[in-house]
């Protein structure tokens, strides 16, 4: 089979567990700061707004939509396709003492004077902010209830060693994410949730091959420290992650790069999830259960005793 990474040696990934946990724990620190100074900066999706579909005679281009609204004052407004190219949807944030019919007015001028089309306004709607805090505890609850489902999956599946490692390495994900996003004050959405749970789901994949192969060289192994077996391991799947956490940053950096700024939060979300998940495989989940004392006799089957075993010593 063709590795991406071919050793005869054997990696010592542990010998520099305590240098990547003085890390996570500074990058932990500085997310929390972050989030507890200065927040998230959260999207229409939570703290309402106003909704206008807008329709075009020709193909809109949604730069110079943009720049016109921003020359009007609407500095905040998200700008969007929405079903094809001739239909736009403009967001804006809640506005104190504005009726809604003004505002859609005041869009549909600066759309005219500043593309110099015709346009219509199809459709406008108001979203208040009870809903969007409904949308901001549910998507909460979404990650949290996510998080306690994989710790009793992996407890079944493993051992709690090794599932409080996974639990706890996918919470370092979420929070050096959610982190960066506080520090760049980059709009959180809907999309962002969706992000973040795939980043859950893809990171506890990794992790999970790597355990398995961890539980594998403990029952097979019969020589050799915890540390110098989770090394062996961890060196025999880095071929396997390394080529999927590449093919699949590829795609994710293609569509930062290349795609519509309306998911660039979504592809960032992804990016960094998807880097810090595959270094939080080996240097959070696997290191997290070797501190918590995983042993060779954690992972060995249970021994079951045959009916009438006790009669195999008689003469």
């Amino acid at each position: 089979m063709f590795q991406l990474l071919r050793t005869k040696h054997v990696i010592s990934f542990m010998r520099w567990s305590k240098f990547a946990f003085a890390f996570s724990s500074l990058m932990i620190i500085a997310s929390v700061a972050t989030l507890a100074v200065k927040g998230l900066n959260f999207g229409l999706d939570f703290t309402g707004g106003t909704l206008i579909e807008v329709g075009f005679e020709q193909p809109a281009n949604l730069s110079e939509v943009r720049a016109a609204l921003v020359k009007e004052g609407f500095d905040d407004a998200t700008v969007q396709n929405f079903g094809s190219t001739r239909e736009v949807m403009v967001r804006l944030r809640p506005r104190e003492h504005v009726a809604g019919e003004v505002i859609g007015n005041q869009i549909i001028h600066a759309i005219k004077f500043g593309t110099g089309q015709n346009v219509e306004m199809r459709r406008i709607e108001f979203v208040g902010p009870s809903v969007g805090d409904e949308l901001a505890e549910a998507g909460g609850m979404a990650i949290i209830v996510s998080l306690i489902c994989i710790l009793l999956y992996v407890s079944m599946r493993f051992q709690w060693r090794l599932s409080a490692g996974a639990v706890l390495a996918l919470a370092h994900d979420v929070t050096i994410t959610l982190g960066v996003f506080s520090f760049l004050q980059i709009e959180v959405d809907l999309t962002i949730v969706a992000a973040l749970l795939t980043v859950v789901g893809y990171s506890l994949n990794d992790t999970i091959v790597v355990f398995d192969r961890i539980r594998e060289n403990f029952r097979k192994m019969r020589k050799g420290s915890p540390a110098e077996i989770m090394d062996s391991s961890i060196t025999q799947t880095l071929s396997r992650t390394l080529i999927t956490s590449g093919t699949t940053l590829f795609v994710v950096i293609s569509l930062f790069v290349k795609g519509a700024p309306s998911i660039h939060g979504f592809a960032l979300a992804l990016l960094l999830g998807i880097t810090v998940g595959t270094y939080s495989s080996i240097y959070v989940a696997s290191a997290l259960a070797l501190k918590l004392g995983i042993t060779r006799e954690h992972l060995m089957p249970p021994k079951v005793e045959k009916e009438g075993a006790e009669f195999d010593s008689l003469p």
